[in-house]
């Protein structure tokens, strides 16, 4: 038992499985160095224990001073070289496997990659497809397909960081910044992860997932999505509120790091409501800046049907 303790102690410094080539790279680079850095590390210490038998005092006097050792100049070749060697091998394995990292790979033939817009902003993600479609938080991906994320934060906000680490590394949404990463899910489930950069008081509300299905179930939901929201209605009212709102102001709007909001009456007001995302009011950000009209809609009805607003 102690063992296996052990061998679990031990995983939770390895990277996780990895899900997309990227990370596979980002795992084989992190193995590469590792045994290198274990190595390494026996070795000096291994040494160090022997030279401390070795050379301890036995039976001299206290102040007696050792016997004199002389230089060894193999000895002190091999130190010397052995460390540029090893430089050498880990940034050459490094360079190989970088383009791999970064570079978005092509699409098979007869298929496109996906390009996604990731918004990081206090305290949430927004996604938007190239058809508009909009979600918060909880990204859906086809797999098998090159995904292409373009990464930012708007002016005003604060730097955030996306990484979902079975897919790769991490990325910054910098405010007025665009940088560019990408995954290619290889098989269905749902990845989780986090922004990596310290963002705020509700820092640690922001989680991210991926749900990557196969490409004809995406297709389905994407399809449907553009459909619900053209017409005002589905679940991004409701994501709206659990992703943006209620981190601050609770679930059922009781309060929290933000004040209560439950029946309050700006919240049977879309013009009232869009005001107040949009522009935000005292220590309030604007959360909403750029918020589509639809959106705040979809946000305002939901808040009316499940008696947030107090009707």
């Amino acid at each position: 038992m102690p063992g296996l303790q052990l061998l679990g102690l031990i995983a939770q410094f390895a990277p996780v499985a990895p899900e997309s080539p990227n990370a596979e790279g980002i795992r084989d680079s992190w193995l590469f160095v590792s045994i290198f850095v274990f190595a390494i590390f026996v070795l000096v210490e291994g040494l160090l224990i022997a030279f401390i038998w070795k050379y301890r005092r036995q039976k001299r006097d206290r102040f007696e001073p050792g016997a004199e050792i002389h230089g060894a100049t193999n000895l002190e070749l091999a130190w010397t070289a052995g460390p540029v060697v090893v430089l050498f091998l880990i940034a050459a394995f490094v360079f190989i496997e970088l383009p791999g990292i970064k570079d978005i790979p092509e699409a098979a033939a007869g298929e496109e990659e996906l390009e996604i817009s990731v918004v990081g902003r206090q305290f949430y993600w927004q996604y938007e497809y190239p058809n508009g479609v909009i979600a918060i938080d909880t990204m859906r991906a086809p797999a098998g397909v090159p995904v292409r994320l373009e990464v930012t934060a708007p002016d005003g906000d604060v730097i955030h960081s996306w990484w979902i680490p079975a897919l790769g590394g991490k990325i910054d949404a910098i405010p007025g910044v665009t940088n560019e990463t990408w995954f290619q899910a290889r098989t269905e489930g749902t990845y989780t992860g986090q922004c990596a950069e310290l963002c705020g008081v509700e820092h640690a509300q922001m989680t991210a997932q991926v749900e990557v299905l196969s490409p004809e179930a995406f297709e389905a939901w994407l399809d449907d999505r553009l459909a619900e929201q053209e017409a005002g209605s589905g679940e991004l009212g409701q994501e709206t509120w659990e992703g943006v709102c209620a981190k601050c102001h609770g679930l059922n709007g009781e309060g929290g790091i933000g004040p209560r909001v439950a029946g309050s009456p700006t919240l049977t007001d879309v013009e009232a409501v869009g005001n107040l995302v949009r522009n935000g009011r005292r220590t309030m950000p604007a959360v909403g800046a750029g918020w589509s009209d639809t959106q705040i809609e979809m946000l305002a009805d939901y808040l009316t049907e499940n008696s947030l607003s107090g009707n």
